[in-house]
């Protein structure tokens, strides 16, 4: 304790993760399954890690542009239009370290300590935590879960907001839930921040994790170009690179000082060779999300029917995202359960208690994964919800 008194009291009091805690009691055992954190099991492909080692082997280790090199940022821009029919500028992207990073540099931008931040709750816990981080006050709006769906009450949201208010937090399809906005949603938490002067930070890592469609509604459908709206985004889940921690941030041209000058005091910009490989992935990556987002249309059905055929476990197919949120009965303490099921069954689930107001009950899975262990992981849990 000698030194640990002398820190700074956000340091101190920066959450653990319920996630990490799991992964940490049970990482590396035998017949384990891990679908405790979001992300595939696949290796990012050969033809994005190769532009990396080519351009790593070519010298280019060097300082670069703080906001992204310019190739990059003109491969989101093309991305953008691609995807979202959205006529995007490079001066409007900015290519941080994760999209951790790009969540955090977010919240910075538009928030000052002592400000509000209303978030839709059960959330990924590293939103709150990075809205502590930088003194902001996290204010967790909880959906509405009725019947296996969830829905976001716009009442709720209003409610939450005061003079301290600054920002909306939308993550939409939703980490954990699976909850995605539809456009009427979205045009009505638009309005929200309008009538209030406040700004959405929109993170729609996911938004090609959509089960009826190509991809799920965004704000660009619905913005008009003076809303005051950012978005941020990851390599990590699209193109199997979570790994990498490259990430990016959409915002008005206008902003490109301020992020540049965030990006150089954090981190000084990504790595060139990291970036030549991000650039690839963009351009020619297309059929390689296709076959993830597959394989996680057809795993989902799997997983959920196989656990739905138990009578016991209440939810519905997400609507978008890689994750099955489940309730199971007679589980009143998914932290405790959690740990008890990967004991029983090899199979690691990320507890709901980790992911705030609203997901105690909940047990979190991510089936973007061999569909031979998805299989296997839900006939173990079938067996060990029968037993209780």
């Amino acid at each position: 304790m000698l030194f640990l008194n002398s820190l700074s009291p956000r340091a101190i009091h920066a959450p653990p993760s319920g996630i990490v805690e799991l992964v940490d009691y049970a990482r590396g055992r035998d017949g384990l399954i891990p679908l405790w954190v979001g992300e595939g099991d696949l290796p990012t492909p050969d033809f994005v890690s190769k532009a990396a080692s080519d351009a790593l082997l070519a010298g280019e280790t060097f300082y670069t542009w703080q906001a992204g090199i310019p190739t990059l940022r003109e491969a989101i821009a093309r991305y953008y239009a691609r995807h979202f029919n959205a006529s995007l500028k490079p001066d409007n992207c900015f290519v941080t370290g994760s999209g951790m990073q790009a969540i955090q540099l977010a919240i910075q931008a538009v928030s000052s300590p002592g400000d509000e931040m209303v978030y839709l709750s059960p959330a990924w816990p590293n939103f709150a935590a990075a809205a502590e981080i930088a003194g902001v006050r996290p204010v967790g709006v909880e959906l509405s879960f009725e019947q296996g769906e969830w829905f976001c009450d716009l009442g709720r949201v209003e409610a939450a907001i005061t003079p301290a208010t600054r920002s909306l937090f939308i993550n939409s399809p939703s980490n954990p839930t699976g909850w995605t906005a539809s456009p009427d949603d979205l045009r009505a938490l638009l309005e929200l921040a309008r009538r209030h002067g406040l700004w959405i930070v929109a993170d729609e890592i996911y938004a090609r994790y959509y089960y009826a469609g190509q991809r799920a509604p965004s704000f660009l459908d619905v913005m008009e170009a003076d809303d005051r709206i950012l978005f941020v985004n990851s390599f990590s889940k699209n193109w199997s690179m979570t790994g990498w921690r490259v990430g990016w941030i959409v915002a008005p041209a206008e902003l490109g000082t301020v992020f540049e000058n965030l990006i150089q005091y954090s981190t000084s910009g990504v790595p060139q060779f990291l970036q030549q490989g991000a650039v690839v992935a963009l351009d020619a990556g297309d059929d390689f999300v296709q076959a993830n987002v597959d394989k996680a249309t057809r795993n989902r059905d799997l997983f959920c029917d196989a656990l739905l055929a138990t009578n016991r476990v209440e939810t519905l197919k997400p609507a978008g995202a890689i994750y099955a949120f489940l309730k199971i009965d007679s589980i009143p303490d998914s932290r405790a359960a959690a740990f008890d099921i990967v004991d029983q069954t090899g199979v690691g689930l990320a507890p709901g208690t980790a992911f705030g107001g609203g997901g105690t009950p909940f047990l979190r899975a991510c089936f973007l994964r061999d569909p031979g262990h998805v299989a296997q992981a839900a006939e173990r849990l079938a067996q060990y919800i029968a037993r209780r």
